[in-house]
């Protein structure tokens, strides 16, 4: 069984901040079954990396880069451009000085 989005990101929440990082939502979705795209800062070295949940044909969640920018302002058009089509998506931002996700599930790097 899945948690509800609004639990399971205020756990991922919760692992950033435990871990020193600084994190919070910048839009909520529907509570119970809403997408999510998370979108990491590394202000020390001015890059921002955007996650993407997915789902493998048989049936394994993973995360991935839906837009291959580090540019912050580049991810958030592609973000505004995802909002659009979907009003119950949420968006999480996690500032680390690391550039750590906190995503426990498989994530697959861009080349």
């Amino acid at each position: 069984m899945l948690l509800s989005t609004d639990i399971w990101v205020g756990a991922l929440i919760r692992r950033a901040e435990v871990s020193g990082a600084f994190a919070m939502v910048e839009r909520k979705g529907d509570a119970n079954a809403g997408s999510v795209l998370v979108k990491v800062l590394n202000r020390p070295r001015g890059t921002a990396t955007l996650y993407a949940e997915a789902t493998r044909m048989d049936g394994e969640r993973f995360w991935m880069q839906p837009h291959a920018s580090d540019q912050e302002r580049e991810l958030d058009d592609y973000i505004a451009r995802a909002v659009s089509r979907d009003p119950d998506l949420w968006v999480v931002e996690i500032d680390d000085r690391q550039g750590r996700h906190f995503l426990t599930e498989p994530v697959e790097q861009t080349s």
